[in-house]
């Protein structure tokens, strides 16, 4: 969709163009804070099952592989994704779609259920709304691996099909207000009962 990579391009340049001194502050706390540089490079799986690497600002310790005071503050606030606004206008990732997970998810679900890898990776989406508070509900959980392995990730695949499927440029408005009103409540199920999903 033409308008929709313009629309990612234009906002992701004006983003980084306004926020570019918050980016490097945080980056340079993180690198402080993690006594390492503070930005965070991984491979993620991305549109037609491609690998991409992803960029984070840290929020973890590389010695005790534990995040840190100031690493959980840019988790709950989601400043540590603002340099995935470089992933987006290099083209590797929306604003809006699925979020990418790491190797061995996505990449291996089976024909039926890889629609969504059509999309670019996204900031932000309909699973990425119904889940954000998933750190918590995890945390909450004997055994978070396999909880998300079992429930939350099915679940995500299930969401993020429904999305491919009907998408359209009003639905990533509404998706993008939410994520950025994130006091405002968003039922997922809801919202697609309502479309006829």
């Amino acid at each position: 969709m033409i308008t929709k990579r313009f629309f990612d391009l234009f906002f992701a340049l004006l983003s980084l163009l306004l926020l570019s001194g918050i980016l490097l502050l945080c980056l340079m706390i993180a690198s402080i804070d993690t006594k390492s540089f503070g930005l965070f490079v991984q491979d993620r799986i991305g549109q037609h099952g491609k690998t991409f690497r992803i960029y984070k600002i840290k929020s973890f310790s590389d010695t005790t592989q534990k995040v840190t005071s100031f690493g959980c503050f840019l988790r709950a606030s989601k400043l540590d994704e603002l340099p995935q606004l470089f992933n987006i206008i290099l083209g590797q990732m929306s604003f809006v779609g699925p979020r990418p997970d790491i190797p061995g998810y996505a990449d291996v679900l089976p024909e039926k259920d890889r629609l969504l890898l059509n999309l670019k990776p996204g900031l932000t989406g309909l699973a990425s709304l119904k889940y954000r508070d998933e750190e918590h509900l995890l945390s909450t959980q004997p055994n978070p691996l396999q909880y998300n392995d079992t429930i939350i990730w099915p679940d995500k695949v299930r969401l993020n099909n429904w999305y491919a499927q009907h998408r359209t440029f009003t639905m990533d408005l509404t998706l993008l207000f939410y994520t950025a009103l994130p006091f405002l409540s968003f039922d997922a199920e809801k919202y697609i009962a309502e479309r006829g999903g």
